[in-house]
């Protein structure tokens, strides 16, 4: 089976535990055991970014090794805390040196779980207003979405050529209230795309995303927080 979870945050070498936010945050290492350990080797767990404040691999080591302990499958989005990201042949071979052998890359690409084609990238809040100059921060904005709207182009032509229900997942949500990515959101419409779920929001931020039915695409908000450190069934 499919499952899916953001925004794990794990902190375990890295000073920086969600517990110091309280309520839902508050003892979140053992929710999070507890959601992750009703998975088996035979499932696949979506990470929509954020896993880890690891500012490096080696950082991130103990928190990776914690999610190893749990034999699913994952396949890991970039978030924008994820400071550890490195390019995927570095990552692929810090995971094989260090016996991490559960975890996947999601990016340019696709992956394939009980008729479900996995396809994804981490997305970007293009927040350049209409009608008012250029400069440098709506520039790089413009800059970002152009090369997240390639990813995920990208991953929905691997994703075809695998078959099965593209299933799209983003870090950054496609919709917000008073907010629209409208590169994103055509890319989805373009190949089709039935079901889309992302993270990012947390706190009162929750109650602005979009959620359920919203031009033939059903959203969900998978932030750890949103749904109690369960992982959603995709």
């Amino acid at each position: 089976m499919l499952y899916a979870i953001g925004d794990l945050h794990l902190s375990l070498s890295s000073g920086k535990p969600m517990d110091v936010f309280g309520g839902a945050w508050e003892g979140y290492l053992d929710k999070i055991e507890k959601g992750l350990s009703a998975l088996t080797e035979e499932d696949s767990l979506v990470l929509a970014g954020d896993t880890s404040w690891g500012m490096s691999l080696a950082d991130a080591l103990a928190d990776f090794e914690f999610l190893e302990r749990f034999p699913c499958k994952k396949l890991l989005l970039k978030g924008n805390h994820d400071y550890f990201w490195e390019t995927a042949g570095k990552m692929e071979r810090f995971f094989s040196a260090h016996n991490l052998n559960t975890f996947r890359i999601l990016h340019n690409n696709a992956f394939i779980q009980d008729g479900v084609t996995v396809c994804g990238t981490r997305g970007w809040f293009y927040e350049e207003e209409r009608g008012k100059a250029a400069t440098p921060d709506t520039a790089h904005s413009a800059k970002m979405i152009n090369r997240e709207v390639l990813r995920l182009r990208v991953s929905l032509e691997a994703g075809a050529k695998l078959g099965g229900e593209p299933v799209v997942f983003l870090h950054y949500p496609p919709l917000y209230e008073g907010y629209r990515c409208d590169p994103l959101v055509s890319v989805l419409q373009e190949f089709k795309v039935r079901r889309c779920y992302f993270g990012h929001l947390h706190g009162p931020a929750r109650a602005r995303a979009i959620e359920g039915g919203y031009q033939g695409i059903d959203y969900r908000l998978i932030s750890a927080d949103h749904i109690g450190f369960m992982p959603v069934r995709v």
